[in-house]
């Protein structure tokens, strides 16, 4: 009842944003943590890949469930399964950077990351308050 009550909303969406950001984040910290340790390669999560996952979802979710034959119903999954698939992806996007970028660039690719982060949070704070409003029938 609670996953109908959100399916509507951004919410979903939103949450496998700030999953990411808070996965990319620790790896980013470990790149700035062992920046000094020879032999070490930079670590990042593929942001476009994640984005591409994201949107086959995003995708998913607004085509909804169609007239469609048992063999094309069984390849598109649910709404539900798609933003599922997007969280299980996160663990197979993990790469090696070659070009070892310094500090200064990952301090830049912290910043970015926790930008998109906060802006996750605030836009599901705002969605939050509008359910909040709407099952409190206030406005």
């Amino acid at each position: 009842m609670l996953n109908d009550l959100f399916a509507n909303t951004t919410i979903p969406v939103l949450e496998q944003v700030v999953n990411f950001s808070q996965a990319r984040h620790n790896v980013l910290a470990g790149n700035v943590a062992n920046m000094d340790t020879p032999g070490y390669k930079v670590r990042d999560l593929s942001v476009d890949t994640f984005q591409a996952r994201l949107k086959e979802a995003v995708e998913a979710k607004h085509a909804g469930p169609k007239s469609q034959s048992p063999s094309e119903a069984a390849y598109k999954p649910s709404a539900a399964q798609a933003m599922e698939d997007v969280k299980e992806s996160m663990k197979s996007i993990l790469y090696h950077d070659d070009s070892n970028d310094g500090l200064d660039q990952q301090v830049a690719e912290i910043l970015k990351n926790q930008t998109q982060h906060n802006t996750a949070i605030a836009v599901m704070r705002s969605q939050f308050s509008l359910l909040q409003a709407a099952i409190s029938e206030r406005v």
